[in-house]
């Protein structure tokens, strides 16, 4: 069987994800949440100080930083999707809660 990799592009809070969540289901495809791949940098940003406690992106360090910052997807049966790990910790519902969120602009917005 041939497979195709499908993207969906948007603006913020359109559907997207529940958009792609439907038709992955529908098509018998696992459903991977590429917006979660910026959310676990930012939270590695987070813990390792990269952006500071008043929420500054330190970019230089980031970019030192990005061979020490493994993303891996494995799919979750329970929820039918992929979870992302980063550097093999779980962190599929820590890149949800708020600081996450509250950051995570500062890391989607970046060229490099």
């Amino acid at each position: 069987m041939n497979r195709i990799n499908i993207a969906i592009d948007g603006y913020s809070s359109c559907g997207k994800s529940t958009l792609a969540k439907a038709l992955a289901s529908e098509l018998g495809y696992r459903y991977v949440d590429s917006g979660s791949m910026y959310r676990a940098v930012t939270l590695y940003c987070l813990q390792n100080n990269i952006i500071n406690e008043h929420g500054n992106l330190n970019k230089e360090s980031l970019i030192k930083n990005l061979d020490k910052i493994h993303l891996t997807f494995h799919y979750n049966m329970k929820r039918k999707a992929s979870d992302i790990f980063l550097n093999n910790d779980n962190v599929e519902d820590r890149i949800r809660m708020m600081d996450v969120s509250e950051q995570v602009s500062k890391v989607s917005q970046l060229r490099e």
